[in-house]
């Protein structure tokens, strides 16, 4: 999770709650002739790789759409709360991370985690346990099921492959998934609200696995959804896939928070400052933070190393509110929010996606 992800206004104890711009040259284009006999003033060309883009009409459709977007959603009701069920069981046999059973969430580790052959090993086994029970979560989203019932099927595919969901007992954490609808920016507790037709859906999964952490998050659209929510959510999933791009041993971890946010600025969106990635293996929460925004923190990526890139995105400039639940965080203005999430290995060459299915 931003996972029980961290936050940035943390500071210790951790609290679970806590691309780019087209290139070219202008095309010098001259006046057509309408039909009324009048000259039409054309849209500004750009040649990029040999390609003609028509910048300005891309840009006017994204406002026009966003502006189209804002008006619908204002139509519906906000987020409430709803009735949480009884925390599900998880059989004796199978190891715990060693929060449980504490209500106080661990300290930030400042344990860098590069992994041995064998750490990678475990790393891909608990990455792809939780990449599949995030595919699985994904078919449940569908009009009038409630996040209890996401939560209680994934609960079990889970414990089924004798694996512990690591958000369960975080902290106190309730639930054993989060579940963020619309305007929830992360961290939501799976409750007795029903989804409905149009609604996004971002689900957090984690599972410990023979000692190690894996996770994974995505937001997925319930029923259908209009074109300004698919843009938005093919905006915030590219976000991630550019940031990951950047990564391989040596590059500065800054260098991933400047390409997401350029690309995030392009498209007109907004990164939420307020929560980060992390390192993640048999500590769930390490050093070092990720950030999604432009920064100039130092430090390089070493090979080996494992940990989380999981940007959030909003529809609209704004502040976070947490609830008094000390989970749940929304948008100050109810602009809808989204989030993708992947677990990385470092290589000398690149990243190897671990929780890509």
């Amino acid at each position: 999770m931003a996972g029980l992800g961290t936050c940035m206004e943390s500071s210790s104890p951790l609290a679970f709650y806590a691309g780019g711009l087209l290139a070219g040259r202008p095309v010098a284009v001259f006046p057509m002739p309408a039909r009324s006999g009048k000259a039409v003033a054309p849209s500004r060309r750009f040649i990029v790789s040999n390609r003609l883009a028509w910048v300005e009409d891309e840009l006017m459709e994204i406002r026009e759409s966003q502006e189209q977007s804002s008006t619908s959603l204002k139509k519906r009701p906000p987020l409430r709360r709803g009735k949480i069920s009884p925390q599900l069981v998880v059989p004796e046999h199978i190891p715990r991370p060693s929060y449980v059973g504490s209500n106080i969430p661990q300290e930030l580790s400042s344990l860098r985690q590069v992994h041995s052959a064998e750490g990678i090993v475990g790393m891909r086994a608990a990455c792809k346990l939780a990449a599949r029970a995030l595919d699985f979560a994904g078919t449940l989203v569908k009009p009038s099921v409630t996040t209890n019932e996401i939560d209680r099927e994934v609960h079990k595919m889970i414990i089924q492959a004798g694996a512990y969901p690591s958000q369960l007992g975080f902290g106190g954490f309730p639930k054993s998934i989060c579940t963020s609808v619309n305007e929830c920016v992360c961290h939501g507790v799976p409750d007795s609200i029903q989804l409905q037709t149009g609604d996004i859906i971002n689900i957090d999964v984690n599972v410990f696995l023979n000692g190690y952490h894996g996770g994974a998050s995505r937001t997925f659209v319930c029923g259908e959804a209009d074109e300004s929510i698919k843009h938005f959510l093919k905006a915030a999933e590219e976000c991630l896939e550019k940031g990951i791009a950047v990564c391989r041993d040596g590059v500065n971890y800054k260098k991933i928070g400047k390409k997401i946010s350029k690309l995030a600025y392009f498209y007109g969106y907004y990164v939420v400052e307020r929560f980060v990635g992390h390192g993640i293996g048999p500590i769930w929460h390490s050093e070092p933070l990720i950030l999604h925004h432009a920064n100039d923190n130092s430090g390089r990526m070493v090979e080996g190393q494992t940990f989380t890139i999981e940007p959030i995105l909003t529809m609209e400039k704004t502040e976070t509110v947490t609830w008094e639940d000390g989970w749940t965080t929304v948008t100050a203005d109810g602009s809808w929010a989204a989030q993708f999430k992947h677990t990385v290995l470092v290589t000398r060459t690149g990243a190897e996606i671990l929780t890509k299915v």
